[in-house]
């Protein structure tokens, strides 16, 4: 990141932990000394987590923000960062890891639990330096479970479309245009996009997202009421799913908790057929994961990390929080939507790749939700000017920057 950004994030992330966001106290008296955790979880999630993490008997405080990256860079700039932090992706990680600010985890967790993509690498970096703690799976489409869609592209009328969320706007439609490059050209080009081997200008890349503007097109005043509205739908209500006025949504396995007591109506589907410019053959499923890092030496937070990697503490994480888990070891989930979810990651039935946003460098991302916002407020003008700005970016960042690798893991 250059200066000007580390500097707006820094004042974003002090208001934001001004509001409200600051660490909470259970976990222990105010005698003992704590393990600090920052992680994405608020809400009934954070409600959730905690009941894990007090099952531990460790002593705690949990700072629960969806502003995770801005608050850690400016904790660890003020010289206080977390004993563990838990990111939405593994691109920012890499950047604190080249910096050597990452401990080990070495011993801390079952290797063999946690195949590819789930251990992404970077040449000159240690291979042990981050461990996902929940999974999502992505490339799919939620709808009404007694609606299921004709298997061919959907006009963006029958589409449930919000740009918004509190720290990282425009991610949703992010998640749409690595999905056609995933569909469209398979997961070996989507890789080398994902970790900046491939030019943003490259015509396969161009492409889709100019298949993803040509939805958007076909009704400006629906995009464009897209950027008002947030991915989870209004505030206590069921998603946009259940909102009234749309019958898909493409949306990770995380959506069935905006749907509140209406999740069980809710099923899902491939995405591939339902895609603007298919139907395409299932190349690939995009997946997501929060993955903890240890930033602390003390033997708590080791222990901490131990615990919430174990098969055991995976179980009971997905119990109390209705969450997916990346260790192979965890059994799969009751109910047929969550078995049918639970399989995609065990059997692998096509490759895994993680969320070409999450493993970008920050910068280059942040460039990418930029142009995606742009587009959807404009779908009528050309994509190349921006596809070019995110390469200037892309460009300007070192190249001594380590890059990822692993990204996308083998069928089984």
């Amino acid at each position: 990141m250059n200066r000007l950004t580390r500097a707006l994030l820094f004042v974003l992330a002090m208001v934001l932990t001004a509001g409200g966001c600051g660490l909470s106290a259970p976990g222990g008296s105010d005698e003992e000394p704590k393990v600090t955790i920052l992680g994405p979880w608020t809400d009934d999630q954070e409600r959730q987590f905690k009941e894990v993490l007090e099952g531990f008997g460790i002593p705690y405080t949990y700072q629960g923000t969806a502003a995770t990256r801005e608050v850690l860079l400016a904790e660890v700039q003020a010289g206080n960062p977390p004993d563990i932090a838990i990111l939405p992706g593994v691109g920012e990680l890499v950047e604190y890891a080249d910096e050597g600010r990452l401990q080990p985890l070495s011993g801390l967790y079952e290797r063999e639990e946690y195949g590819n993509p789930w251990r992404p690498g970077a040449k000159g970096i240690a291979d042990d330096l981050w461990v996902p703690l929940k999974a999502d799976l992505k490339s799919i489409v939620w709808y009404r479970g007694s609606e299921p869609p004709e298997p061919a592209p959907a006009p963006l009328s029958a589409w449930c479309i919000g740009m918004g969320d509190d720290g990282a706007s425009g991610w949703p439609g992010s998640d749409w245009i690595e999905d056609l490059i995933l569909q469209r050209a398979g997961p070996t080009l989507y890789e080398r996009w994902a970790t900046g081997g491939l030019e943003w200008t490259d015509e396969r890349v161009s492409s889709a997202w100019t298949t993803w503007a040509g939805l958007l097109v076909q009704d400006r005043d629906a995009a464009r009421h897209a950027l008002l509205d947030d991915h989870r739908g209004r505030v206590g209500g069921h998603g946009l799913l259940f909102g009234g006025g749309c019958d898909l949504e493409h949306q990770g396995s995380f959506a069935r908790a905006f749907y509140g007591d209406r999740r069980a109506g809710a099923d899902f589907t491939d995405s591939a057929s339902l895609l603007p410019g298919g139907p395409y053959t299932v190349k690939a499923h995009e997946v997501a994961a929060d993955f903890a890092a240890l930033f602390g030496r003390s033997g708590r937070a080791r222990d901490m990390i131990r615990r919430l990697a174990s098969r055991e503490g995976q179980e009971d994480w997905g119990r109390k929080g209705g969450v997916f888990s990346p260790n192979a070891a965890v059994p799969a989930k009751k109910g047929p939507v969550e078995k049918e979810i639970s399989s995609r990651f065990t059997e692998q039935r096509v490759p895994l790749c993680l969320d070409a946003s999450d493993v970008m460098p920050a910068a280059v991302r942040d460039a990418f939700y930029e142009a995606v916002l742009l587009t959807v407020a404009h779908p009528e003008e050309s994509v190349r000017h921006r596809l070019e700005d995110i390469q200037k970016v892309q460009d300007a960042q070192s190249s001594d920057t380590p890059r990822l690798t692993g990204v996308c893991g083998r069928a089984q």
